[in-house]
Protein backbone atom coordinates (compact mmCIF):
# COMPACT_ATOMS: atom_id res chain seq x y z
CA UNK A 1 0.00 0.00 0.00
CA UNK A 2 2.95 2.37 0.75
CA UNK A 3 3.56 2.10 -3.11
CA UNK A 4 0.95 4.60 -3.79
CA UNK A 5 0.97 6.39 -0.92
CA UNK A 6 1.27 10.06 -2.16
CA UNK A 7 -2.13 9.61 -4.23
CA UNK A 8 -3.86 7.63 -1.14
CA UNK A 9 -2.58 11.20 0.88
CA UNK A 10 -4.48 13.25 -0.98
CA UNK A 11 -7.96 10.91 -1.09
CA UNK A 12 -7.10 11.24 2.53
CA UNK A 13 -6.72 15.29 2.15
CA UNK A 14 -10.11 15.93 0.63
CA UNK A 15 -11.66 13.07 2.89
CA UNK A 16 -12.48 10.59 0.14
CA UNK A 17 -13.82 7.33 0.90
CA UNK A 18 -11.66 4.09 -0.29
CA UNK A 19 -10.76 0.76 -0.17
CA UNK A 20 -7.26 -0.21 -0.90
CA UNK A 21 -6.38 -4.04 -2.02
CA UNK A 22 -2.75 -5.50 -0.69
CA UNK A 23 -0.53 -7.56 -2.11
CA UNK A 24 0.22 -9.82 1.02
CA UNK A 25 1.93 -13.25 -0.19
CA UNK A 26 2.78 -14.63 -4.01
CA UNK A 27 4.09 -17.91 -4.81
CA UNK A 28 5.17 -18.79 -8.44
CA UNK A 29 5.36 -16.29 -11.28
CA UNK A 30 3.37 -13.88 -9.59
CA UNK A 31 4.22 -10.34 -11.07
CA UNK A 32 3.90 -7.74 -8.26
CA UNK A 33 5.23 -8.86 -4.48
CA UNK A 34 4.13 -8.36 -1.35
CA UNK A 35 3.01 -4.73 -0.81
CA UNK A 36 2.08 -3.65 -3.94
CA UNK A 37 -1.83 -2.56 -4.17
CA UNK A 38 -4.36 -1.52 -5.83
CA UNK A 39 -6.92 1.76 -4.58
CA UNK A 40 -10.37 2.47 -5.49
CA UNK A 41 -12.66 5.31 -4.62
CA UNK A 42 -16.22 5.78 -4.57
CA UNK A 43 -15.92 7.70 -7.91
CA UNK A 44 -14.39 5.15 -9.35
CA UNK A 45 -11.42 6.45 -9.56
CA UNK A 46 -8.61 3.51 -9.43
CA UNK A 47 -4.84 3.93 -8.49
CA UNK A 48 -2.09 1.00 -8.24
CA UNK A 49 -1.33 -2.35 -9.48
CA UNK A 50 -2.26 -5.77 -7.54
CA UNK A 51 -0.97 -7.92 -10.58
CA UNK A 52 -0.03 -5.95 -13.91
CA UNK A 53 -3.00 -6.49 -15.30
CA UNK A 54 -4.12 -9.93 -14.43
CA UNK A 55 -6.85 -9.66 -11.64
CA UNK A 56 -7.48 -5.97 -11.79
CA UNK A 57 -11.16 -6.59 -12.63
CA UNK A 58 -11.73 -8.87 -10.18
CA UNK A 59 -10.31 -6.93 -7.46
CA UNK A 60 -12.02 -3.66 -8.48
CA UNK A 61 -15.19 -5.15 -7.96
CA UNK A 62 -14.21 -6.83 -4.26
CA UNK A 63 -12.77 -2.82 -3.36
CA UNK A 64 -16.19 -1.77 -4.33
CA UNK A 65 -17.96 -4.24 -2.11
CA UNK A 66 -15.94 -3.98 0.60
CA UNK A 67 -16.51 0.12 0.48
CA UNK A 68 -20.49 -0.59 0.62
CA UNK A 69 -19.65 -3.52 3.58
CA UNK A 70 -17.03 -1.63 5.50
CA UNK A 71 -16.14 -5.24 5.72
CA UNK A 72 -12.02 -6.09 5.66
CA UNK A 73 -11.53 -9.34 3.68
CA UNK A 74 -8.46 -11.74 2.39
CA UNK A 75 -8.55 -12.95 -1.26
CA UNK A 76 -6.82 -15.84 -3.20
CA UNK A 77 -6.23 -15.77 -6.67
CA UNK A 78 -4.30 -18.61 -8.42
CA UNK A 79 -4.32 -20.80 -11.28
CA UNK A 80 -5.94 -23.11 -9.78
CA UNK A 81 -8.78 -21.09 -9.30
CA UNK A 82 -11.48 -21.05 -12.18
CA UNK A 83 -13.21 -17.62 -11.31
CA UNK A 84 -9.24 -16.47 -10.99
CA UNK A 85 -8.46 -18.21 -14.56
CA UNK A 86 -11.44 -16.47 -15.79
CA UNK A 87 -10.64 -13.44 -15.06
CA UNK A 88 -7.03 -13.64 -16.36
CA UNK A 89 -4.27 -15.11 -14.13
CA UNK A 90 -2.87 -17.29 -16.23
CA UNK A 91 0.61 -16.31 -15.31
CA UNK A 92 1.11 -19.34 -13.44
CA UNK A 93 1.13 -17.79 -9.85
CA UNK A 94 -0.93 -17.56 -6.77
CA UNK A 95 -1.31 -13.92 -4.71
CA UNK A 96 -3.45 -13.43 -1.60
CA UNK A 97 -5.01 -10.20 -1.77
CA UNK A 98 -6.06 -8.25 1.76
CA UNK A 99 -8.99 -5.47 0.60
CA UNK A 100 -9.36 -2.65 3.59
CA UNK A 101 -11.63 -0.10 3.02
CA UNK A 102 -11.11 3.51 4.50
CA UNK A 103 -13.93 5.34 5.29
CA UNK A 104 -14.25 8.39 6.90
CA UNK A 105 -16.29 7.50 10.28
CA UNK A 106 -13.69 4.82 11.02
CA UNK A 107 -11.70 7.58 12.39
CA UNK A 108 -9.37 5.65 14.72
CA UNK A 109 -7.64 3.26 11.68
CA UNK A 110 -7.92 6.08 9.61
CA UNK A 111 -5.59 8.36 11.26
CA UNK A 112 -3.10 5.60 11.66
CA UNK A 113 -3.00 4.45 7.80
CA UNK A 114 -2.64 8.45 7.33
CA UNK A 115 0.70 8.63 9.15
CA UNK A 116 1.90 5.85 7.68
CA UNK A 117 1.00 7.13 4.18
CA UNK A 118 2.58 10.30 5.12
CA UNK A 119 6.01 9.03 6.03
CA UNK A 120 6.21 6.70 3.00
CA UNK A 121 5.26 10.17 1.04
CA UNK A 122 8.11 12.24 2.97
CA UNK A 123 10.63 9.49 2.86
CA UNK A 124 10.67 8.71 6.87
CA UNK A 125 11.13 5.65 8.68
CA UNK A 126 8.08 3.35 9.66
CA UNK A 127 6.67 0.01 9.77
CA UNK A 128 3.04 -0.30 9.39
CA UNK A 129 1.70 -4.12 10.37
CA UNK A 130 -1.81 -4.96 9.59
CA UNK A 131 -3.60 -7.95 10.74
CA UNK A 132 -4.66 -9.66 7.22
CA UNK A 133 -5.42 -13.56 9.05
CA UNK A 134 -7.25 -14.08 11.90
CA UNK A 135 -10.41 -13.20 13.72
CA UNK A 136 -13.34 -11.19 11.30
CA UNK A 137 -13.31 -7.88 14.13
CA UNK A 138 -9.48 -7.98 14.23
CA UNK A 139 -9.03 -8.11 10.58
CA UNK A 140 -7.10 -5.40 9.00
CA UNK A 141 -6.11 -3.57 12.00
CA UNK A 142 -3.12 -1.74 11.76
CA UNK A 143 -0.47 -0.70 14.18
CA UNK A 144 2.66 2.05 13.11
CA UNK A 145 5.80 1.67 14.74
CA UNK A 146 8.01 4.59 14.66
CA UNK A 147 12.49 3.56 14.89
CA UNK A 148 12.36 5.05 18.34
CA UNK A 149 9.84 2.36 19.04
CA UNK A 150 6.98 5.01 19.37
CA UNK A 151 3.24 2.97 18.01
CA UNK A 152 0.13 4.51 16.69
CA UNK A 153 -2.96 2.07 16.76
CA UNK A 154 -6.74 2.04 16.42
CA UNK A 155 -6.99 2.50 19.84
CA UNK A 156 -4.27 5.08 20.94
CA UNK A 157 -0.94 2.90 20.86
CA UNK A 158 -2.49 -0.24 20.78
CA UNK A 159 -3.82 -2.85 18.20
CA UNK A 160 -6.61 -2.75 20.96
CA UNK A 161 -6.13 -6.40 21.39
CA UNK A 162 -3.20 -7.43 24.28
CA UNK A 163 -0.81 -5.39 25.11
CA UNK A 164 1.96 -8.36 25.27
CA UNK A 165 0.63 -8.89 21.37
CA UNK A 166 1.32 -5.01 20.48
CA UNK A 167 4.80 -5.35 22.19
CA UNK A 168 5.26 -8.76 19.74
CA UNK A 169 3.87 -7.26 16.49
CA UNK A 170 6.39 -3.98 17.48
CA UNK A 171 9.34 -5.95 17.94
CA UNK A 172 9.06 -7.62 14.76
CA UNK A 173 8.07 -4.44 12.67
CA UNK A 174 10.96 -3.13 14.11
CA UNK A 175 13.06 -5.65 12.32
CA UNK A 176 11.35 -5.62 9.33
CA UNK A 177 12.20 -1.84 9.24
CA UNK A 178 15.56 -1.82 9.74
CA UNK A 179 16.14 -4.39 6.75
CA UNK A 180 13.79 -1.73 4.93
CA UNK A 181 11.67 -4.67 3.62
CA UNK A 182 7.64 -6.12 3.41
CA UNK A 183 6.88 -9.18 4.52
CA UNK A 184 4.46 -11.39 6.31
CA UNK A 185 4.60 -12.49 10.09
CA UNK A 186 3.26 -15.74 11.53
CA UNK A 187 2.13 -15.44 15.42
CA UNK A 188 1.09 -18.17 16.79
CA UNK A 189 -1.98 -18.78 19.24
CA UNK A 190 -0.50 -18.69 22.37
CA UNK A 191 1.48 -15.55 21.72
CA UNK A 192 -1.60 -14.11 19.88
CA UNK A 193 -3.38 -13.97 23.10
CA UNK A 194 -6.43 -14.16 20.82
CA UNK A 195 -7.70 -18.03 20.84
CA UNK A 196 -6.33 -17.93 16.98
CA UNK A 197 -2.78 -17.86 15.30
CA UNK A 198 -2.81 -14.49 13.97
CA UNK A 199 -1.06 -13.52 10.04
CA UNK A 200 0.37 -9.52 9.73
CA UNK A 201 1.49 -8.18 6.85
CA UNK A 202 4.08 -5.65 7.78
CA UNK A 203 5.21 -3.06 5.15
CA UNK A 204 8.50 -1.18 6.14
CA UNK A 205 8.97 2.98 4.25
CA UNK A 206 12.10 4.00 4.15
CA UNK A 207 14.11 6.75 2.73
CA UNK A 208 15.34 6.74 -0.95
CA UNK A 209 18.37 4.27 -0.63
CA UNK A 210 21.27 6.14 -2.31
CA UNK A 211 22.81 6.07 -5.64
CA UNK A 212 26.82 8.30 -5.80
CA UNK A 213 28.17 8.89 -9.20
CA UNK A 214 31.46 9.81 -8.85
CA UNK A 215 32.52 11.86 -12.49
CA UNK A 216 30.54 15.01 -14.28
CA UNK A 217 31.20 13.34 -17.74
CA UNK A 218 28.63 12.75 -20.59
CA UNK A 219 27.64 9.00 -19.29
CA UNK A 220 27.17 10.22 -15.74
CA UNK A 221 23.97 12.71 -16.99
CA UNK A 222 22.55 9.10 -18.42
CA UNK A 223 23.41 7.25 -15.82
CA UNK A 224 21.78 10.48 -13.22
CA UNK A 225 18.75 10.14 -15.18
CA UNK A 226 18.45 5.72 -14.92
CA UNK A 227 19.17 6.18 -10.77
CA UNK A 228 16.22 8.56 -10.69
CA UNK A 229 14.05 6.42 -12.78
CA UNK A 230 14.55 3.65 -10.56
CA UNK A 231 14.11 5.50 -7.23
CA UNK A 232 17.00 6.50 -6.23
CA UNK A 233 18.03 9.61 -4.13
CA UNK A 234 21.34 10.57 -7.01
CA UNK A 235 24.23 12.36 -6.01
CA UNK A 236 27.05 13.77 -8.12
CA UNK A 237 30.34 14.52 -7.54
CA UNK A 238 33.68 15.33 -8.89
CA UNK A 239 36.33 17.84 -8.18
CA UNK A 240 36.12 20.00 -11.38
CA UNK A 241 33.53 22.82 -10.98
CA UNK A 242 33.46 23.90 -14.63
CA UNK A 243 32.11 20.44 -15.28
CA UNK A 244 29.87 19.97 -12.21
CA UNK A 245 26.71 21.77 -12.57
CA UNK A 246 23.27 21.74 -12.06
CA UNK A 247 22.96 22.53 -16.22
CA UNK A 248 24.57 19.61 -16.86
CA UNK A 249 22.74 17.37 -14.10
CA UNK A 250 19.40 18.78 -13.90
CA UNK A 251 17.91 15.14 -12.51
CA UNK A 252 20.60 14.85 -9.64
CA UNK A 253 19.40 15.48 -6.53
CA UNK A 254 22.79 16.69 -5.03
CA UNK A 255 25.66 18.08 -6.91
CA UNK A 256 28.77 18.39 -5.05
CA UNK A 257 32.09 19.83 -6.13
CA UNK A 258 34.82 18.14 -4.03
CA UNK A 259 37.31 15.44 -3.87
CA UNK A 260 35.49 12.09 -4.45
CA UNK A 261 37.66 10.37 -1.72
CA UNK A 262 36.84 13.74 0.70
CA UNK A 263 33.35 13.61 0.08
CA UNK A 264 33.23 9.59 0.61
CA UNK A 265 35.02 9.88 3.96
CA UNK A 266 32.39 12.66 5.16
CA UNK A 267 29.00 11.29 3.54
CA UNK A 268 26.39 9.13 5.15
CA UNK A 269 26.31 5.42 3.30
CA UNK A 270 24.56 2.25 4.47
CA UNK A 271 24.00 -1.07 2.70
CA UNK A 272 20.91 -0.55 -0.07
CA UNK A 273 23.78 2.80 -1.33
CA UNK A 274 25.36 2.36 -4.48
CA UNK A 275 28.89 3.97 -5.87
CA UNK A 276 29.46 4.25 -9.33
CA UNK A 277 32.87 5.53 -10.05
CA UNK A 278 33.17 7.18 -13.91
CA UNK A 279 36.02 8.83 -13.61
CA UNK A 280 38.56 6.60 -14.92
CA UNK A 281 41.27 8.56 -13.76
CA UNK A 282 43.98 7.38 -10.97
CA UNK A 283 44.59 10.18 -9.28
CA UNK A 284 40.29 9.85 -8.14
CA UNK A 285 40.13 6.34 -8.76
CA UNK A 286 42.77 5.25 -6.42
CA UNK A 287 41.62 6.96 -2.95
CA UNK A 288 38.24 6.50 -3.74
CA UNK A 289 38.13 2.87 -4.57
CA UNK A 290 40.39 2.13 -1.84
CA UNK A 291 37.73 3.47 0.91
CA UNK A 292 34.64 2.34 -1.03
CA UNK A 293 35.50 -1.17 -1.42
CA UNK A 294 35.96 -1.15 2.32
CA UNK A 295 32.06 0.37 3.15
CA UNK A 296 29.11 -1.51 4.15
CA UNK A 297 27.35 -0.39 0.92
CA UNK A 298 25.58 -2.46 -1.62
CA UNK A 299 27.36 -1.82 -4.77
CA UNK A 300 31.12 -0.62 -5.99
CA UNK A 301 30.94 -0.12 -9.68
CA UNK A 302 34.05 1.63 -11.78
CA UNK A 303 34.13 2.25 -15.72
CA UNK A 304 37.69 1.83 -17.39
CA UNK A 305 38.65 -0.94 -19.73
CA UNK A 306 39.77 -4.21 -19.28
CA UNK A 307 43.23 -2.73 -19.63
CA UNK A 308 42.51 -0.06 -16.92
CA UNK A 309 40.83 -2.59 -14.61
CA UNK A 310 43.71 -4.51 -14.64
CA UNK A 311 46.25 -1.09 -13.85
CA UNK A 312 43.85 -0.11 -11.20
CA UNK A 313 44.20 -3.54 -9.36
CA UNK A 314 47.76 -3.05 -8.80
CA UNK A 315 47.80 0.54 -7.95
CA UNK A 316 44.30 -0.52 -5.47
CA UNK A 317 46.81 -3.98 -4.20
CA UNK A 318 49.88 -1.21 -3.14
CA UNK A 319 47.19 1.33 -1.86
CA UNK A 320 46.39 -1.61 0.84
CA UNK A 321 43.12 -3.22 -0.81
CA UNK A 322 42.90 -6.52 -0.10
CA UNK A 323 41.90 -9.50 -2.45
CA UNK A 324 38.61 -9.93 -0.81
CA UNK A 325 38.02 -6.09 -1.42
CA UNK A 326 39.21 -5.85 -4.72
CA UNK A 327 36.69 -9.17 -5.52
CA UNK A 328 33.60 -6.88 -4.19
CA UNK A 329 34.51 -4.84 -7.72
CA UNK A 330 32.43 -4.23 -10.67
CA UNK A 331 34.81 -3.23 -13.00
CA UNK A 332 34.13 -3.16 -16.19
CA UNK A 333 31.12 -1.44 -14.55
CA UNK A 334 27.65 -2.74 -16.26
CA UNK A 335 26.24 -5.53 -17.87
CA UNK A 336 27.68 -7.20 -21.37
CA UNK A 337 24.90 -5.60 -23.58
CA UNK A 338 27.32 -4.01 -26.62
CA UNK A 339 25.96 -0.64 -24.93
CA UNK A 340 28.25 1.91 -27.17
CA UNK A 341 25.93 5.57 -26.42
CA UNK A 342 25.75 6.85 -22.98
CA UNK A 343 21.83 6.22 -22.33
CA UNK A 344 23.15 2.18 -23.47
CA UNK A 345 26.03 2.29 -20.93
CA UNK A 346 23.68 3.89 -18.45
CA UNK A 347 21.05 0.24 -19.29
CA UNK A 348 24.06 -1.32 -18.83
CA UNK A 349 25.05 -0.09 -15.41
CA UNK A 350 21.02 0.15 -14.03
CA UNK A 351 20.91 -3.81 -15.12
CA UNK A 352 23.87 -4.37 -13.08
CA UNK A 353 22.57 -2.84 -10.29
CA UNK A 354 19.04 -4.54 -10.41
CA UNK A 355 20.74 -7.77 -11.17
CA UNK A 356 22.67 -7.08 -7.91
CA UNK A 357 19.67 -6.48 -5.85
CA UNK A 358 17.58 -8.55 -6.64
CA UNK A 359 19.68 -11.27 -7.52
CA UNK A 360 19.10 -12.04 -10.99
CA UNK A 361 21.99 -13.77 -13.34
CA UNK A 362 21.54 -11.73 -16.15
CA UNK A 363 21.20 -13.73 -18.99
CA UNK A 364 18.58 -13.93 -21.28
CA UNK A 365 14.92 -15.31 -19.57
CA UNK A 366 14.31 -16.94 -23.03
CA UNK A 367 16.15 -20.62 -23.14
CA UNK A 368 16.67 -20.12 -19.43
CA UNK A 369 15.50 -21.71 -16.88
CA UNK A 370 15.76 -19.27 -14.07
CA UNK A 371 13.09 -18.03 -11.89
CA UNK A 372 11.20 -14.79 -13.56
CA UNK A 373 10.45 -13.06 -10.50
CA UNK A 374 12.87 -13.12 -7.17
CA UNK A 375 10.47 -14.17 -4.55
CA UNK A 376 10.88 -13.15 -0.87
CA UNK A 377 13.59 -15.21 -0.10
CA UNK A 378 15.79 -12.86 -2.49
CA UNK A 379 14.83 -9.81 -0.62
CA UNK A 380 14.88 -11.35 2.74
CA UNK A 381 18.19 -12.11 2.02
CA UNK A 382 19.22 -8.63 0.80
CA UNK A 383 17.66 -7.36 3.59
CA UNK A 384 19.12 -9.66 6.08
CA UNK A 385 22.78 -8.07 4.80
CA UNK A 386 21.68 -4.52 5.09
CA UNK A 387 20.79 -5.04 8.74
CA UNK A 388 24.43 -6.52 9.65
CA UNK A 389 26.25 -3.54 7.77
CA UNK A 390 24.21 -1.22 10.07
CA UNK A 391 25.03 -2.76 12.98
CA UNK A 392 28.78 -3.40 11.37
CA UNK A 393 28.43 0.79 11.34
Amino acid sequence: MLDIADELNRWLERGHDFAVATVVAVSGSAPRQPGAALAIDREGTAIGSVSGGCVEGAVYELCREALEDGRTRLERFGYGDDEAFAVGLVCGGVIDILITPVRYRDRAEREVLASALTAAATGEAAALARIVSGPAELMGRALLVRPDGRRQGGFGARFGAHPELDRIVADAALAHLNAGGTATLEIDEEDSRCGVPLTLLVESSVPAPRMIVFGAIDFASALVRMGAFLGYHVTVCDARPVFTTAARFPDADEIVVEWPHHYLERTAVDGRTVLCVLTHDPKFDVPLLHLALRLPVAYVGAMGSRRTHLERNERLREAGSTEEELARLRSPIGLDLGARTPQEVAVSIAAEIVADRRGGSGVPLAGSHTPIHRGADTLARHGSRTAEWRAYC
